[in-house]
């Protein structure tokens, strides 16, 4: 009896042994969803307003474009180009990885494709010669750390007939020389060359045309390549407008933006 006993006690699962297996099996399915399926981004900044807002937190698909070295945690040169990868479709709102800094990830609309024809005049974004057009919508109130000016809000059409919505403050070469712009010295991007996008990359914008540094700036972000594409914005889980320190949680209830949980990006 006693020996059975003590063989019964020996079988015994360890428990802490089964607690650290659950931890690492929880984390590799957390690492694999991330890096097939979805993964969770924060907004950072204003480019994107007003379809993205600072504190918007969404997900975007891994498996849109396809994977690249960037699909993985800490972009590993384990193979170069795309697996099972696709163009993106024009207006398509994408994360990725910053040209100039490939540890640095940016979210921008898709407008141009390889081969297109790309540039801004007065303001208007046109297409292969085809100006985009846009319906205005009113006036909105932006603030930049504290700096408030009203913008235009405008309805923009896409070739493909995709539409969203813009921002712009300004439009043309009169607008910016009145805010002490000269585009004799300065780089204007409400009026800019014909840009033509190379094979295998693709031309970013942000929704908000004055206070975005997107492929119009050369220097900065310029035509993105394929390759450094993360994934495609899918849905917007949450949104909070943090005025106050996190710890204050009496007032989560009032910055929480819950009109904009659970929507479909566009």
């Amino acid at each position: 009896m006693a020996t059975a006993k003590a063989a019964k006690v020996r079988r015994q699962p360890n428990v802490w042994l089964e607690n650290i297996k659950t931890i690492v099996y929880a984390g590799l399915i957390a690492v694999g969803v991330r890096t097939v399926l979805y993964e969770p981004f924060n907004i950072p900044s204003g480019s994107m307003e007003p379809t993205l807002l600072v504190g918007d937190y969404l997900f975007v698909s891994k498996y849109s474009y396809g994977y690249s070295k960037f699909s993985l945690p800490f972009s590993p040169s384990l193979f170069a180009g795309r697996l099972f990868g696709s163009i993106p479709k024009r207006g398509d709102v994408a994360v990725f990885k910053y040209p100039r800094d490939t540890s640095t990830d940016y979210i921008k609309r898709i407008v141009g494709l390889p081969g297109d024809h790309i540039q801004v005049r007065q303001g208007q974004l046109y297409i292969n010669g085809q100006m985009c057009p846009r319906e205005p919508m009113g006036n909105v109130d932006t603030d930049d750390n504290g700096y408030v000016q009203r913008e235009k809000l405008y309805t923009e059409t896409l070739p493909n007939g995709v539409r969203h919505e813009i921002l712009k403050a300004t439009d043309g070469t009169d607008a910016s020389r009145r805010a002490g712009f000269d585009p004799a010295k300065e780089f204007d991007p409400n009026n800019t060359i014909d840009y033509v996008v190379p094979p295998d990359h693709v031309f970013a914008m942000g929704d908000h045309r004055d206070n975005s540094a997107d492929s119009r700036f050369m220097n900065a972000v310029g035509f993105v390549p394929i390759e450094n594409l993360v994934g495609r914005a899918e849905i917007l889980f949450f949104s909070i407008d943090a005025d106050h320190p996190w710890y204050e949680v009496w007032w989560w209830p009032i910055e929480i933006r819950w009109s904009r949980l659970l929507q479909r990006i566009h």
